[in-house]
């Protein structure tokens, strides 16, 4: 995975996975493609149908408690949660429509800019938690389409209450 940024925007990225020889790329007013076809996000309204993915917390590291009742209030709503093990490709996926939405926190920035750049260029909306565009800084991302952005922020907010 690989994002070029100048002055302070996202200009282009690419992400690769050679198990599958796919390669997305976006640039910034262009798209994004998966290979030659354009990619778009899905168009799902409803947070109960969509299928969502995530990255869980090593051992070790903070954060177990509040991705567990993430992960349960998720589970709960949705139409189920997917673990790839890459944040890029899980943006790349959600850029092409096999995923619905996507969260993950504390996170470096090589992991998801291309990515962050991809879902928009599919049309998707990518924030950090707090709904701000901070999350190449905080490590903290959610991603989705436009209909669903808010309910999926609200959804992980209200999980963090209990």
């Amino acid at each position: 995975s690989i994002a070029l940024e100048r002055d302070g925007q996202l200009v282009s990225g690419v992400i690769y996975n050679p198990i599958t020889d796919d390669m997305f790329t976006a640039e910034k007013g262009h798209g994004a493609y998966l290979n030659d076809t354009r990619l778009r996000v899905a168009g799902r309204k409803d947070v109960r149908t969509a299928l969502c993915a995530t990255g869980i917390p090593w051992m070790g590291k903070d954060g177990h408690e509040r991705f567990q009742a993430e992960l349960g209030a998720v589970m709960k709503t949705t139409s189920g949660v997917r673990r790839f093990g890459s944040a890029a490709l899980d943006l790349a996926w959600l850029a092409a429509g096999r995923y619905d939405m996507y969260w993950e926190r504390d996170l470096k920035a090589w992991d998801i800019a291309a990515g962050v750049l991809m879902v928009r260029e599919a049309g998707g909306v990518v924030s950090d938690l707090n709904n701000q565009q901070k999350m190449l800084e905080t490590g903290n991302v959610i991603a989705s389409n436009e209909a669903m952005h808010g309910q999926f922020l609200k959804l992980l907010k209200d999980a963090g209450k209990s």
